[in-house]
């Protein structure tokens, strides 16, 4: 692991501030926050994927095209960031196309984030998310260890096989429910046996699906409740919207792959459980992963018909929830003014650079 204080000397030297991002995921959504705050950006893009950042070019300063995502850790671009007084902003695709080692051991460039918590939302992490929830006394779904465990209807979390980035969630009722469809899914290329034997079996939740989006650094007064959104995914939702009759006609693989969000408030009488919620994390990661939290996380959840509050995903970088920046008014209640993840972050940069405190903000 790279040592902290290589990262804060870095910092300590810098006389302006840039924001880079790697062009995927919620890269958009960061530039657009760190121009509202007055910031310059930089993003780096993968040759034929460059065509948004082109497009929406008013929050791109610069736009780098590399052959590949994992170049943006070149030595050469490493130390052009670090000259260029650059801060790193991570999000899922900066780890899972640099890879945990790259980020945690050469890559020597200031990033607004605890890169040693990033692994814990890996399920197979010892110190996982389950972990830091249990710790946090957060409830989150029942296990199944063993496939021939489950007896009550379950999710498998499981990797696809192609696309690392995307998952082949699939839902089970029984031990042979679980060997015919994991087989069929085998079978089709979808999912990989070795990949299987990682996944893990939660039993399924059932209720409202939301997920809550907050922000905190060390030098934070509190915990920002920043807002609630839902995802699009496919092909389960328009599946879903199928009248019974039809579902039970077709004869197709359901997926859960995410392709957008949509809004969500929350009623007032349940903030105080998820405002609290996110105090309890908060606390628990600060005594596992020092220096605890730094920047937005997510506590994806379901509400049950009991008003029960389960976890079943947790995001510990960026979550990538662009409408949260037109459309959460909890943001609004506490600081006038609606805006989303990238902007809280830039405020917070910002800030921190004006009280000559960037190096509590970075790892």
């Amino acid at each position: 692991m790279i040592r902290r204080p290589e990262i804060q000397k870095i910092v300590n030297g810098y006389d302006d501030l840039r924001i880079a991002v790697l062009g995927s995921h919620s890269a958009l959504e960061i530039m657009d926050g760190a121009k509202d705050e007055g910031l310059d950006t930089i993003v780096f893009c993968q040759k034929g994927r460059e065509t948004p950042y082109q497009r929406f070019d008013r929050i791109a300063d610069e736009i780098k095209i590399l052959k590949k995502f994992s170049e943006m850790s070149s030595a050469k671009n490493q130390k052009m960031l670090r000259d260029t007084n650059t801060i790193i902003i991570p999000h899922r695709s900066l780890t899972a196309y640099l890879g945990y080692n790259v980020i945690e051991n050469s890559l020597k460039v200031p990033i607004f984030g605890n890169r040693a918590l990033f692994q814990a939302e890996e399920r197979n992490n010892k110190k996982n998310q389950y972990y830091l929830l249990k710790k946090a006394r957060i409830k989150y779904p029942k296990i199944f260890k063993n496939p021939k465990d489950i007896n009550k209807p379950a999710i498998v979390k499981v990797q696809e096989k192609k696309r690392k980035l995307e998952r082949a969630f699939f839902t089970v009722s029984s031990f042979s429910d679980y060997k015919k469809k994991s087989e069929s899914k085998i079978k089709q290329g979808i999912i990989s046996k070795n990949d299987l034997k990682n996944a893990v079996i939660e039993q399924l939740a059932i209720g409202t699906y939301l997920n809550f989006n907050y922000f905190h650094t060390p030098i934070s007064k509190n915990v920002d409740f920043l807002g609630i959104e839902r995802r699009l995914q496919t092909n389960i939702h328009d599946y879903n919207a199928l009248p019974a009759k039809q579902q039970l006609e077709l004869d197709i693989d359901i997926q859960n792959i995410e392709v957008g969000h949509t809004p969500a408030s929350i009623r007032e009488s349940l903030l105080e459980k998820v405002i609290t919620m996110g105090d309890k994390f908060v606390a628990a990661v600060k005594k596992e992963y020092s220096p605890g939290i730094i920047g937005p996380f997510s506590l994806q959840s379901v509400i049950t018909k009991d008003l029960e509050i389960i976890v079943y995903d947790v995001s510990l970088r960026v979550p990538g929830n662009p409408i949260l920046a037109t459309t959460s008014p909890y943001t609004k209640y506490q600081y006038g003014q609606t805006f989303g993840v990238g902007r809280r972050i830039a405020m917070e940069i910002k800030k921190a650079y004006e009280d000559d405190v960037l190096s509590k903000i970075v790892t």
